[in-house]
C-alpha cells in the first residue's frame, strides 16, 4: 500500500499519510478496494487523490488532516463520479424553501422564531401513549 501511495504522491506528503495515526483504516480500506476490484480499481481511487489538490490549500498545520481526509473520500467514492464534495454543491433557495417544514410565519424577517418546531399534522402527538403514566 505504501509503495502505491508513493506512486501518487510527492514523497514528503506520502509520508505524511503514513505516518499518520488514521493510516491503518486507510490502508485497510485500500486492501479491501484491491481485494474486490483489483490493483486497476484501487489505482484509478489513489489517482483522483493526486488529481484533486485541494487539500493544499490552507494552514501547513493542517495539511496531514486534509491529506487524510481527502484520500478517505477518493477510496470512498466510485472513480467514475465527480471530484466535486457535496458540501459544495450548490442548492436552489426556492427548491430548499418548497422542501422546508417550518410555516410561512416563521420565515418571516424581524420575527421571533416559533418555540416548537412545524411538525406535520399527521407526525403529531394527539394524546399521551396508553400506558404512559404512573399506575397504582
Amino acid at each position: 500500500m505504501v509503495s502505491l501511495v508513493r506512486e501518487v504522491l510527492p514523497e514528503l506528503q506520502a509520508g505524511h499519510l503514513v505516518g499518520s495515526r488514521q493510516w491503518p483504516l486507510r490502508a485497510a480500506r485500500m486492501d479491501q478496494i484491491r481485494d474486490h476490484g483489483g490493483s486497476g480499481l484501487l489505482a484509478a481511487h489513489l489517482a483522483r487523490l493526486g488529481d484533486n489538490t485541494a487539500w493544499k490549500d490552507g494552514p501547513s498545520s493542517t495539511t496531514v488532516g486534509r491529506l487524510v481526509d481527502a484520500t478517505l473520500h477518493s477510496l470512498t467514492t466510485p472513480p467514475s463520479t465527480s471530484a466535486t464534495p457535496a458540501s459544495r454543491v450548490r442548492v436552489s433557495p426556492a427548491a430548499a424553501r418548497s422542501r422546508s417544514t417550518t410555516t410561512p410565519a416563521a420565515a418571516a424577517p424581524g420575527q421571533p422564531a416559533p418555540a416548537e418546531a412545524a411538525i406535520p399534522a399527521h407526525r403529531r402527538q394527539a394524546a399521551p401513549a396508553k400506558g404512559a403514566g404512573r399506575t397504582r
